[in-house]
């Protein structure tokens, strides 16, 4: 609020006036806080003492129907009990076992007798029966069931059950009271005004309960034509044990809580008189303080209505000194404006806009775009500028970023060039013809890192990974174009890098999936959607499976098993990898507990789990709960990891050995393959990547360099175990090549831990290669 936004600017121009109307404005928001606090404060309570009389109503329900019950009972036990009834039960004499029933049901003032018999057919006084309600209440009794509710004729029945002895038992004697609406309405009257009472089925809750809300310990609410309600269900006793009846209680809580109304009026009324009283007492303390200052009242209201003027007044009194102190505060107003401005607009490293003013210049062209013009959003950032950080420290990151801008706004004119974040920038080119080409705008974007950067003795090269959308054919808001553009650069940086690319409808599809995946796979981890199969690692030397390699995976409830290719880049973007990994370990180590002590299980680590300085205790955690010794435990690593930070990986590896267990070197031979990496850290095993062993039978080369891992391997000290073997000839292959350890289809597939177990059991395994090939060229079976 402002003297500019009250009406009537000369009324409201003394500054007294203007501190009465502030203070009122506080006084009010503390009386309209504690009008609601209060208010609210009454309708918990309204709300509590409903919620006691319900707990209290289905207590006394509780209590009527037993008492119900146990009248009945008693009627039915003396007709049990009677030697005439059971000589007629004994005799078949229907007749006079029908006149019993008639005159059972007259003294107990019940609707319904039946006579329920071990063998033979039901008699009943009052209601037939189908027969599907006699086998329901016969289920009861024969289970031992004395007492419940049951459904016959649509209606409800509270029943008691009285055997029948002739010495031994011979049958059942029931007798049933209605819970019909009539019924309910009557027990209705024993409760507050508002409240009623039914009887449901689990399948017929009402306000959207659910089965497990019905559980009588708490009601809940729901709204019904705008009315707030309230339900409690406590469940009943049954004779049919498909129908699981419960007890419901409905109270209209809106009708409970105006009997409340009257304290909420005297609050209302009583905050009012308080208001009166403070704001006359605030009119009279405002006048005594603002008469000093009244000369400054009309320049600081010249502010409030945005002018910078300064004031002039020549006493040298307070008001004086005031005066001065005015001014300069008007000066130092002026500056931080203009500062704050352009900093709320820009970025404050490279001095361009931001993403904010990015926006905002993007919709003022979109409005002002004519019918055939063209608006170019590109979005671009740094290929691998987290390697310049990392390696040269942040400063000289920064560095890079400025300059990088400096040179978009010497190549780039006539172009609104910001930085988003990071290494992230956008430009925005407008009034663009139909006919211009517009990939020589990204020709020109990669243009700018062409040449290498010159930066405080360092000699950068880079590059940038591009993405584009076009107004109108991909989005006519700024929000949707620059989502667009995102996508269209994630694309970009997927396919290789150093390159740019255009939005196609492809890729929001191919976003909404990842995202529905990314939602799949959080339901995933709380439901326990993930499995293990294993894959048996068999040694040549001495001739037997030594371990097993656990391999996750997806069994979603839609698409069924879901390959760990898809899902877990997913899983290491998103950081669900840590506790999918958590529990592939501690899952692995409670099966391998299990197993003989001479075989090993192993488990592969994805190179995000190295970031987290938990890791040593999450595997020392799995071990301790499945009491697997640590050797048994082999955890498989890729070279991948020391790409990012050789130290820190080390040093994870050294923590990790330190706990006992084994370390493998997986997919060796492939990507960023070094020789260092086995000298910095002294691995237990190497896996020979599988690319290798497929071109065994027909590449030379790849033989030799399968004997020359091996041969490194063992001058070295550790075990070799080749990936993907599937025939015999690349396992005589990889045994004349001195491989220690084999792996693949040969000898059997991932399969789940029944199969597991049954191997070990055997010692047999499943050959998939030709059954029908010579004994002699088949891989040997451990016996």
């Amino acid at each position: 609020m402002n003297s500019a936004s009250l009406p009537g600017s000369g009324r409201y121009r003394s500054l007294a006036t203007r501190i009465t109307l502030w203070y009122a404005v506080v006084i009010t928001a503390t009386f309209g806080a504690f009008i609601i606090v209060a208010t609210g404060g009454v309708e918990r309570y309204a709300e509590g003492v409903a919620t006691s009389e319900m707990a209290t109503s289905a207590a006394t329900f509780d209590k009527i129907l037993e008492l119900q019950a146990a009248q009945m009972r008693t009627s039915a036990d003396v007709l049990a009990a009677d030697f005439g009834f059971r000589e007629a039960f004994a005799i078949s004499d229907q007749p006079t076992i029908v006149s019993a029933l008639d005159s059972l049901r007259l003294r107990a003032g019940v609707p319904l007798a039946i006579m329920v018999p071990l063998q033979g057919e039901f008699i009943s006084s009052g209601t037939a029966l189908t027969p599907t309600e006699q086998d329901a209440i016969w289920g009861a009794m024969d289970s031992g069931t004395d007492r419940g509710v049951f459904r016959a004729s649509g209606r409800f029945y509270n029943a008691v059950a009285a055997p029948i002895m002739i010495p031994d038992l011979a049958g059942w004697l029931v007798i049933a009271r209605p819970m019909d609406t009539a019924a309910m309405r009557d027990m209705s009257g024993l409760a507050p005004k508002g409240m009623s009472a039914s009887i449901r089925t689990a399948g017929d809750l009402p306000g959207g309960m659910s089965l497990a809300q019905a559980s009588g310990e708490a009601p809940v609410e729901t709204r019904i034509g705008g009315e707030r309600t309230l339900y409690w269900s406590t469940p009943l006793a049954s004779m049919d044990n498909a129908m699981q009846p419960r007890l419901v209680l409905r109270y209209a809580l809106s009708a409970a809580l105006e009997q409340y109304a009257p304290i909420k009026y005297l609050l209302l009324a009583l905050s009012g008189l308080g208001l009166l009283i403070s704001i006359l007492i605030g009119a009279l303390v405002s006048r005594g303080i603002t008469r000093p200052v009244a000369a400054l009242e009309r320049a600081a209201r010249a502010i409030s209505d945005g002018s910078r003027e300064k004031v002039s007044i020549t006493s040298q009194d307070e008001v004086g000194r005031l005066a001065v102190s005015f001014n300069s505060m008007v000066d130092s107003i002026k500056e931080r404006e203009e500062k704050i401005t352009h900093i709320a607009l820009h970025d404050e490293l490279t001095g361009l806009p931001n993403r904010k003013l990015f926006a905002e210049q993007l919709e003022f062209a979109l409005a002002r775009r004519t019918r055939d013009e063209r608006i170019v959003v590109m979005y671009f950032d740094l290929d691998n500028f987290k390697a310049v950080n990392d390696t040269l420290g942040h400063p000289v990151g920064d560095e890079l970023l400025r300059a990088v801008a400096d040179r978009l706004r010497d190549t780039i004119s006539g172009a609104l060039i910001s930085r988003q974040g990071g290494d992230e920038f956008a430009i925005l080119i407008d009034k663009i013809e139909p006919q211009a080409n517009l990939a020589l705008l990204a020709d020109r974007v990669s243009g700018v890192f062409q040449s290498a950067f010159q930066l405080d003795g360092h000699r950068l090269e880079t590059s940038s990974s591009i993405g584009i959308a076009v107004a109108p054919t991909d989005g006519n808001c700024p929000d949707e174009l620059i989502k667009n553009a995102d996508l269209a650069l994630y694309r970009a940086k997927n396919e290789g890098r150093n390159c740019s690319c255009f939005f196609e409808q492809a890729m929001d599809l191919e976003a909404r999936k990842r995202h529905q995946m990314e939602l799949d796979m959080r339901e995933a981890v709380r439901e326990g959607q993930f499995i293990l199969n294993y894959q048996p690692l068999f040694s040549l030397e001495q001739d037997r499976v030594m371990g097993f390699e656990a391999l996750v995976r997806w069994q979603h409830p839609l698409r069924g098993i879901v390959s760990p290719i898809e899902f877990i880049p997913l899983a290491e973007d998103t950081g669900l990898i840590v506790p999918i990994s958590e529990w592939v370990l501690n899952e692995a180590c409670q099966h391998a507990r299990h197993w003989p002590e001479s075989v090993r299980i192993a488990v592969n680590l994805s190179p995000v789990l190295f970031k987290n300085p938990g890791l040593p205790l999450m595997v020392m955690q799995a071990l301790d709960a499945a009491k697997l010794a640590p050797n048994r435990l082999e955890l498989e690593v890729t070279e991948s990891l020391f790409i990012e930070n050789v130290e820190r990986t080390t040093a994870m590896l050294n923590a990790l050995r330190e706990c006992g267990v084994r370390i493998a070197l997986d997919d060796f031979g492939t990507g960023y393959s070094s020789l260092n990496y086995l000298r910095s850290f002294p691995f237990d095993k190497i896996k020979i990547d599988k690319s290798f062993v497929n071109d065994l039978a027909t590449d030379s080369s790849s033989r030799a360099i399968i004997g020359a891992i091996t041969a490194l391997a063992s001058a070295l000290g550790m075990e070799t175990i080749a990936e993907g073997v599937e025939d015999i000839v690349q396992l005589e292959a990889l045994r004349s090549q001195g491989c220690s350890n084999i792996q693949g289809y040969l000898f059997s597939r991932p399969v789940g831990i029944e199969h597991v177990d049954a191997m070990i059991a055997n010692m047999r395994y499943i050959q998939h290669n030709d059954t029908t090939a010579p004994e002699a060229t088949r891989p040997r079976q451990v016996a």
